[in-house]
């Protein structure tokens, strides 16, 4: 495998030369040896409804979260199988994945979980906004399982609401008020603290008063991993968060999350990743590629790397296709084709942000045959002083290079491309974009600042041709 992937890193190497002689069939090429990579998961044929094991539908006040993860572990011990959920409405607490185990939720189906914070602790071992700590249990959690998979038409509903979870986010728009519960009132502080003074893990143990809110999906350290079909809806927060995960397809996955830090799909620290045919509809990122945050992305250093984006529509979002910000075991590899996004409150359709507390390098970024009726600020923007307030150890220099966009067109937006570098322009560069049109362009062009060999080649902004 290792060797593999160094043949691709010398052939992407020579691919990238120059921004000028950009071979885009050859670079996507890349990227299906890379799909070859990603193994696929197997059951067999055993099933196991979960009302055998006792789960009961519309019992509001009793959540059949035992029968659940019951059903799961005895499916598990069995060889593994598909564990069914049928139609109906069935409230549960936390599941837990196991090996060789397909949760299949049925066309017709939907899970509600709980609202009671009680229930999601004590905590696991997660992270949460890249910092490694033990937190909430994630609605559907998984540690160190192989051959796992999330799949059919019916549908997961976190319950997240302005009445529950996401006041928790300290803002007044998502309900909360004066003596609320909220991560604002020093636990979020806390724990990024934590991870700034190299604290042991053991040590970060966030309780219910702290205000951390759980994610929909967090499969930490998980290989050969399916997620296909299920819509899934109102996130405490993050929604799909694969951590430390390997040979991954999210594939005709729905993803409505209005609420705060609502991603929908953020893979960290992961490789070999596969994200075709979802709808994102989003209160943050669409998809947001992660690798830890500052002190504890660098102290592993494990990069996200090979990442397929393909067939994907974005609606709301802060940002479309997104590395960052929490990058600092750094990215590379990453392949965008024929998508679709629009939306008056898409905020940019390609993404980079990244800091000098984080550091890291970022490369090898491929996008193609991607279509926006409207984003509000710019298609592309890079940016290297992303909250330039954050109480952090600085010193840690990004980089950012190898970024490349064929045929992209946008209708509207402030801006063509903003790249915000650093004070000089050595740590943003080899950026292109060719045979691109951006039209109803509102400050008729480009802002970059810090970057250089940043080229266009065929790109008409307003119907002009940028040179």
């Amino acid at each position: 495998m290792k060797k593999v992937l160094g043949i691709i890193s010398l052939l992407l190497s020579a691919t990238l030369a120059t921004a000028n002689s950009i071979d885009f069939d050859k670079a996507f090429k890349e990227s299906t040896k890379i799909e070859k990579q990603i193994k696929k998961t197997s059951f067999p044929k055993q099933t196991y409804l979960i009302t055998d094991f006792g789960a009961k539908p519309d019992t509001p006040d009793a959540p059949c979260h035992e029968a659940i993860n019951q059903a799961i572990v005895t499916c598990c011990l069995n060889g593994g199988g598909t564990v069914v959920v049928p139609k109906g409405t069935f409230y549960t607490g936390p599941i837990t994945l196991k090996s060789n185990v397909n949760f299949h939720v049925e066309e017709g189906a939907v899970l509600k979980f709980s609202t009671d914070q009680s229930l999601y602790f004590p905590g696991v071992i997660t992270r949460w906004e890249g910092i490694d700590c033990y937190n909430a249990r994630p609605l559907i959690y998984a540690y160190g399982e192989t051959n796992i998979a999330i799949t059919g038409k019916g549908t997961i509903d976190g319950q997240g609401s302005n009445e529950t979870w996401w006041p928790m986010c300290g803002a007044p728009r998502y309900g909360w008020k004066e003596g609320m519960v909220a991560q604002r009132n020093g636990g979020r502080e806390r724990l990024l603290m934590y991870g700034e003074t190299s604290t042991p893990i053991y040590k970060r143990v966030m309780t219910p008063k702290d205000g951390l809110r759980p994610q929909l999906i967090n499969l930490y350290s998980c290989n050969t991993v399916l997620i296909e079909d299920v819509t899934l809806l109102n996130s405490p927060f993050w929604v799909i968060h694969p951590l430390f995960c390997e040979s991954l397809t999210v594939r005709g996955v729905y993803v409505y999350n209005r609420g705060p830090n609502g991603d929908g799909c953020d893979p960290e620290s992961c490789k070999n990743v596969l994200i075709e045919n979802c709808t994102f509809d989003t209160g943050d990122d669409c998809i947001a590629i992660k690798s830890g945050r500052n002190q504890d992305g660098r102290k592993w250093g494990v990069p996200s790397e090979n990442i397929i984006v393909r067939g994907c529509y974005m609606k709301k979002g802060h940002g479309g296709v997104v590395i960052g910000s929490e990058i600092s075991g750094g990215y590379r590899n990453l392949y965008v084709e024929n998508c679709k996004m629009d939306s008056p409150d898409l905020d940019r359709v390609i993404r980079i942000k990244t800091s000098t507390c984080r550091g890291g390098l970022i490369e090898n970024v491929f996008v193609r045959n991607v279509t926006v009726g409207q984003c509000r600020e710019a298609v592309l923007r890079i940016n290297l002083q992303y909250e330039n307030r954050e109480n952090c150890n600085r010193g840690f220099t990004p980089t950012v290079r190898n970024v490349h966009l064929k045929n992209v067109t946008c209708e509207k937006s402030k801006l063509g491309v903003l790249i915000i570098g650093l004070d000089d322009d050595d740590h943003v560069y080899n950026i292109s974009v060719e045979d691109s049109h951006f039209n109803n362009v509102a400050k008729d062009g480009n802002d970059i600042k810090g970057a250089k060999d940043v080229t266009f080649k065929n790109l008409y902004i307003n119907g002009k041709l940028v040179k």
